[in-house]
């Protein structure tokens, strides 16, 4: 759907018996990133999942400022108000549990209850963001390289070494992850890490204390970083509860679909 500065690709399953749920990829990730949780979820839900900007099919129209995060998000209002959705369940993970949660603050009245899968409210410090903006740029780098070297594979293999993922790479079917991965641009990859990466994004802590969204914070046994910034998000925020997922690091829905939806069920259903 073309709205102005962008035209989404996203995929929509609506059963209007049935609550709506409304998925974002993290970086690299797209319009297929949930597959395993939605075949779990779909008995209970309807469902949209959208390319974000820089992934997928989806097509930024206007100037590179509609990678970053603020006009992303009111373009994704604008999509659901053209897909007449009032309101519904939302679920980000990293990257987009970033989005998720800028949407839920700055747009409270559009979402019901909200899962943020290994995601953060960005950095605090003015420091700690140009630190940010300056290794992202060196990732950058590396993606522009991976473009003219067509070695793009090799990036994706560093890139699931960071200790986050903790051994991600043993999965069975850590393949089937690489082959979804492959299939973003790489010159748009490399725009929505350097417009949307977390260095550029601005920062949510201070409006956390004012959250008027019930929130599900998930977060891997084995991703301490992770698990260490939800623990505080639910120390500030009186409406978060913090799940820890066990056996599983950065990539919680991709490692243990079966108990991160029966935590969605639980969390979603429960009055």
């Amino acid at each position: 759907m073309t709205l102005k500065k962008y035209k989404f690709n996203y995929y929509l399953n609506v059963n209007i018996n049935k609550p709506l749920i409304l998925f974002f990829h993290g970086f690299m990730g797209n319009i297929n990133e949930f597959d395993e949780a939605i075949k779990l979820l779909a008995g209970d839900f309807s469902y949209l999942t959208i390319d974000l900007p820089g992934h997928g099919k989806t097509q930024v129209l206007g100037g590179d400022e509609y990678y970053k995060i603020e006009p992303t998000a009111q373009g994704i209002i604008n999509l659901l108000d053209e897909l007449k959705i009032d309101k519904c369940h939302l679920i980000g993970y990293s990257m987009g549990g970033r989005l998720a949660l800028y949407l839920t603050l700055h747009f409270p009245e559009r979402f019901i209850k909200v899962v943020l899968e290994s995601a953060s409210p960005g950095l605090a410090t003015e420091a700690d963001r140009l630190e940010r903006v300056r290794r992202d740029a060196q990732i950058a780098r590396k993606l522009s390289r991976s473009i003219i070297q067509n070695d793009f594979a090799t990036f994706l293999s560093n890139w699931y070494s960071q200790p986050i993922f903790g051994s991600i790479k043993n999965h069975p079917e850590f393949e089937r992850l690489l082959e979804n991965r492959l299939q973003n641009h790489l010159t748009e990859l490399t725009k929505s890490l350097q417009f949307m990466g977390t260095g550029n994004q601005p920062s949510l802590w201070e409006k956390l204390k004012d959250n008027t969204t019930p929130l599900l914070l998930v977060a891997g046994e084995n991703d301490q970083k992770f698990r260490d910034i939800n623990t505080e998000i639910a120390n500030l925020c009186k409406l978060a509860q913090l799940k820890v997922i066990s056996n599983t690091a950065h990539n919680i829905h991709f490692e243990n679909p079966v108990e991160f939806v029966q935590n969605i069920k639980h969390f979603f259903n429960k009055q």
